[in-house]
């Protein structure tokens, strides 16, 4: 007839087998006495053996082989601990643990063992990981877009006197450049935004027929380089609108751009459109196209005033259109 301590063994076994957390009895010398079937698995172990008698610590490294030592000292001195760290499994395989240490205690009220259950928490410690990463470009985007939109305020109210109307549908208009190239940089992945969809978007309001060329590789910008294009480009096709080639029938705008020998050219050409002259006075579009551009790049942006039409030249190093 089945004692009551065997049913109760049976039923320890039951449920030791069935978890799938990491459940281990230590000596006091932090040796390992019995690992679960669970444990064995979680760490790709084949055999108990393997680790049967080996000091738990050897298991960690790093900050986590700190946690572990401490979390024993408490165990020895009847308290709990508690730490999270990784540990390598026997195949190699890194996995996040989330570990819980606490005494055995004798008949005499000693510690006499020491139980350790550890939880897998690799895949909610990658969730974790990615949502930091994700704050941390969201924080760095919007100190990116703030910055600039006080540049434009600052530099549009300290141009010449205006109707306040004239001066609220510049600022509107400027703002809505950026609209446009923070759709573009949401809709791309957090590594940044595809420059052609970029220019599409922004100069979407002035391409009427076919006036407007765009072209060029594949190209992708940091969310800083894409709000600084976005909003020249903005300046450029108002400026087309108002004064250059896009003011009167058969004018046209080549928009294009290549990678060369480590360097980016971007290149804003006009044609077709009235007689060009350099400007009495640069005002902000000008010197936001090129101080802004030019600096976010990492380049120099100027701007040429032949006659047959302005000519917007950038040159960047390649490897500055995807720095924060």
């Amino acid at each position: 007839m089945p004692t009551q301590l065997d049913k109760d063994a049976r039923f320890l076994r039951a449920v030791l087998a069935a978890s799938d957390d990491c459940i281990k009895v230590l000596d006091l010398a932090g040796r390992i006495d019995f690992i679960s079937e669970g444990g064995l698995r979680g760490l790709e172990i084949a055999d108990s053996e393997v680790v049967r008698g080996r000091p738990w610590v050897d298991l960690w490294e790093g900050d986590g082989k700190t946690e572990a030592l401490a979390a024993l000292a408490a165990a020895r001195a009847g308290g709990n601990a508690r730490f999270q760290g990784v540990i390598a499994t026997a195949a190699g395989n890194p996995r996040y643990w989330d570990v819980q240490v606490s005494p055995i205690i004798a008949p005499d009220g000693r510690p006499e063992a020491i139980l350790c259950v550890s939880r897998d928490i690799t895949e909610l410690h990658a969730v974790q990981e990615r949502y930091r990463l994700l704050a941390g470009e969201l924080n760095h985007r919007i100190k990116n877009l703030l910055a600039m939109v006080s540049g434009i305020v600052n530099q549009s109210l300290r141009g010449p006197d205006e109707p306040l109307e004239a001066l609220k549908q510049r600022l509107a208009d400027r703002l809505q450049a950026l609209s446009a190239a923070q759709d573009v940089l949401m809709a791309a992945s957090r590594h940044g935004a595809d420059l052609t969809r970029l220019v599409e978007a922004v100069l979407a309001p002035h391409r009427v027929g076919q006036r407007i060329s765009i072209g060029g590789p594949l190209v992708t910008l940091s969310s800083k380089c894409a709000l600084a294009m976005a909003l020249a480009l903005h300046e450029l096709g108002t400026n087309a609108v108002k004064y250059g080639a896009l003011s009167r029938n058969g004018g046209h705008v080549d928009v294009s751009w290549r990678n060369e020998a480590g360097m980016f050219r971007f290149r804003w050409q006009e044609s077709g459109g009235p007689p060009v002259a350099p400007p009495q006075r640069r005002g902000f579009g000008l010197q936001m196209i090129e101080k802004v551009l030019g600096g976010y790049f990492a380049g120099t942006a100027q701007i040429d005033f032949s006659p047959g039409g302005i000519v917007l030249t950038l040159d960047a190093p390649t490897a500055a259109l995807a720095e924060g």
